[in-house]
């Protein structure tokens, strides 16, 4: 296992010993509606929930205090005597017993996102006052990293999920190949890989660890599992911490398609921002110059592809590169400026901003935001939302209405869950956040009614906590004390804390 940076998305975190004769068994999920599917009983999972976990050394290179384990948890939990699938744990105990409140499991995003290494990271940036209270535990979600995986063995022309409509005919026929392999290679396993199941494997955790209650740090995607475990297991839930949040009524078509209208917000912002800065960027002195700048790039990329790193981009590579650079306008306009360079054969354009991500995490991330809800099966509809969202949204609209493997999937196994509950959270946000945009957040709010939010005024990037000391505050008060505050809370971000990713592992980038 190695450590990587902190980026938005995320990772897991730990815990403490076990506490004999605590609650082991899980408390009964929520029911959906009247046609969700049975689940297993408590009785039916007292193998799992009694199972004594081994704790050993991670690995060479981890330090010895994070120890790890593997669970044995149901691959469907309606059939708790079928197969069996490993979730690995991690624990980091608190260095204070005395004044340990209880466990504090987190969710690095994604879906997809490994967490087992996350409380290595809570470490170095929760305050000795919070981690006094709490055994940190991580885990990889089910289909992810040292848990049992999905694979769907895809090449690397197959591993990106959002593409543009000039090419939809062919998008069409990638999409139904790749859930086709999907089917082939997994076909078994992917119905059950789900938010819904990865809650009940929390649940499980959590009776495993022997505590009546678990409290939680989630960014981006995990914002949504912990949402979902408030509604499955609201009396298990104790101090919820919610970065960066998802909004749980538009799981998931609907997430992506908000990235269109909320990435043209971020470009005028950004353009008015360029303009006043017109000595430093040389991109124009008006909003429109600005605008008319960039466009100018995408034209001519287009016409001649921009390298990028060794790779040559046409417009609407350029586009996908550049959408999550609004939201950080500085950055934006640096990238800009370079891709201008190169589009011009003064410079090499700059390098993508992230690795892409790689067929292990786009196979097991496909399987949640397939299997959580149902999307249109006719491809004409993706091709009409793309059509009309582009003219609306030309910078990203068709990026976010295309066509993807979910068209092409089985059904969903159980309902999309409905959150709407009154479980005490914190929810924390920044106002320019590229991958989960504030009206998502606000959304959350509403639906967990008995919720604060805290927002950060004019703050960038996909995650909050470690970047911002107000927001901070709030996150490391609520975590010892267990109070939320009395109203919602906006923050002020200040210059050096606009930046697109924080000292922790920010919640990884929704996809």
């Amino acid at each position: 296992m190695q450590r990587r940076p902190f980026v938005p998305l995320l990772a897991v975190t730990v815990m403490a010993a076990l506490a004999p004769g605590l609650a082991a068994a899980p408390a009964t999920a929520t029911p959906l509606t009247r046609s969700t599917p049975d689940v297993a009983t408590a009785e039916a999972l007292r193998p799992y929930t009694q199972q004594k976990p081994v704790w050993e050394g991670c690995g060479a290179d981890i330090p010895a205090a994070l120890r790890c384990a593997t669970l044995k948890v149901p691959l469907d939990y309606r059939d708790p005597g079928g197969k069996k699938i490993d979730i690995a744990i991690s624990r980091l105990k608190t260095s204070a017993p005395g004044k340990r409140h209880g466990v504090l499991l987190s969710n690095p995003g994604g879906p997809g996102g490994p967490g087992l290494d996350m409380p290595l990271y809570l470490e170095e940036q929760l305050p000795q006052k919070v981690k006094d209270r709490y055994d940190l535990i991580g885990f990889d979600p089910r289909g992810i990293g040292r848990s049992t995986p999905v694979r769907c063995g895809l090449s690397a022309d197959e591993n990106v999920l959002l593409r543009p409509l000039r090419t939809f005919d062919k998008n069409v026929a990638w999409a139904k190949s790749v859930a086709d392999k999907c089917r082939t290679k997994a076909g078994d396993t992917l119905p059950h890989i789900t938010t819904r199941n990865t809650a009940r494997d929390m649940d499980v955790l959590r009776a495993v660890l022997g505590e009546r209650k678990i409290s939680y740090y989630g960014g981006s995607y995990g914002t949504a599992l912990g949402a979902v475990y408030t509604q499955m297991f609201p009396r298990r839930a104790d101090r919820f911490v919610l970065d960066s949040a998802v909004d749980p009524k538009q799981m998931w078509r609907g997430m992506f398609r908000t990235w269109a209208p909320q990435a043209e917000r971020a470009f005028q912002r950004w353009t008015k921002w360029t303009a006043a800065r017109d000595a430093t960027y040389g991109l124009g002195d008006t909003p429109a110059a600005v605008s008319k700048r960039f466009w100018d790039v995408i034209a001519r990329a287009d016409r001649d592809p921009v390298v990028v790193d060794g790779v040559p981009l046409d417009g609407a590579g350029v586009r996908e590169l550049v959408r999550p650079e609004f939201y950080t306008v500085r950055a934006a306009a640096e990238r800009v400026v370079k891709l201008k360079e190169a589009a011009e054969g003064r410079a090499k354009g700059p390098a993508p901003a992230e690795e892409p991500p790689s067929e292990f995490d786009i196979s097991a991330a496909m399987a949640v935001l397939c299997g959580d809800a149902s999307w249109p099966r006719d491809p004409e509809t993706y091709r009409r939302d793309s059509v009309r969202d582009a003219d609306r949204y030309p910078l990203y609209g068709d990026f976010a209405s295309g066509v993807v493997p979910c068209a092409f999937w089985d059904r969903p196994v159980e309902p999309v869950t409905e959150v709407n509950n009154k479980v005490p959270a914190l929810i924390v946000q920044n106002e320019w956040d590229s991958q989960t945009p504030l009206v998502a957040a606000q959304v959350m709010h509403r639906q967990l009614k008995g919720s604060r939010m805290v927002t950060v005024d004019e703050g960038e990037g996909h995650g909050v906590y470690s970047t911002n000391p107000c927001a901070d505050s709030a996150v490391d008060s609520y975590l010892v004390t267990g109070r939320l505050p009395a109203a919602d809370v906006t923050c002020q971000a200040t210059p050096g804390e606009r930046r697109a990713s924080s000292s922790l592992p920010a919640p990884g980038p929704l996809l």
